[in-house]
């Protein structure tokens, strides 16, 4: 059953997400070469606490950030560490979630440091713009699936490793909630949007293989063959007439 959120939990969802792009802007002002991804955070940790909100990830199945900070072939779930210390040429994808008065926001995004190949950060605004093709699909009377493939098209168009293990997925008061949006052309349930769900897209790629696998922290996924990885994330309504992204 998914959920349909009401006036005031819609009201109170884009609070928080006016709170997490003020966060996310703030970081990326401490985002430089020599800092390590623990000093980066901790200083995410002190921005929360500024603004009145808890990490959505800290606790989290016994995750220790309060942050993930993935580098380079870290794909998603990076934990941060005092030993990752950020240089040129480092690509940073840092997905920050927040937990405000019990409802849940979530997103992400891929930063570069210093100069990098045109054809990395040519892969780095194609795996935006994946995003913003599934954002597109949003508008009630659609299904799922039309985000999964708008997402899919983008990354096979140019020859991605597109990550199928991991997903978006619906957001709320819980932090993972039903759907689930692939970002291939697979669907575990396809629904019809209505007005009132919200939910997490978030399309991954590589410049190699599809396949991930988990180090000995438990977390961090990497590319099985050390290939560049991006990530970008947002958290998104469904309106009358299409879509709002609330981060």
């Amino acid at each position: 059953m998914l959920s349909i959120k009401s006036f005031d939990e819609i009201s109170l969802m884009r609070e928080a997400g006016i709170i997490l792009k003020s966060i996310r802007k703030e970081l990326l002002n401490h985002l430089k070469i020599g800092i390590s991804t623990y000093e980066l955070d901790m200083i995410a940790a002190k921005l929360m606490e500024k603004h009145g909100v808890v990490s959505a990830f800290k606790g989290y199945q016994s995750y220790e950030g309060y942050t993930c900070i993935s580098v380079n072939e870290i794909v998603v779930h990076g934990v941060p560490s005092k030993e990752l210390i950020l240089k040129t040429g480092d690509i940073i994808s840092i997905d920050l979630g927040i937990k405000y008065k019990g409802y849940f926001v979530d997103s992400a995004w891929t930063y570069y440091l210093g100069d990098i190949p045109h054809q990395t950060k040519k892969f780095i605004e194609n795996t935006k713009s994946s995003l913003f093709a599934g954002i597109e699909k949003v508008k009630p009377g659609n299904k799922i699936s039309d985000i999964s493939l708008a997402i899919y098209e983008v990354g096979q168009k140019n020859n991605y490793g597109i990550i199928e293990i991991f997903s978006g997925h619906g957001i709320g008061k819980n932090l993972h909630e039903e759907p689930y949006i692939f970002n291939f052309d697979f669907v575990f349930k396809d629904y019809i949007l209505k007005p009132g769900m919200t939910f997490c897209i978030e399309p991954m790629f590589t410049l190699g293989s599809k396949e991930v696998k988990i180090l000995k922290d438990g977390w961090s996924a990497v590319t099985l063959d050390s290939s560049l990885s991006a990530h970008f994330e947002h958290t998104v309504l469904v309106t009358e007439k299409g879509y709002e992204i609330l981060t």
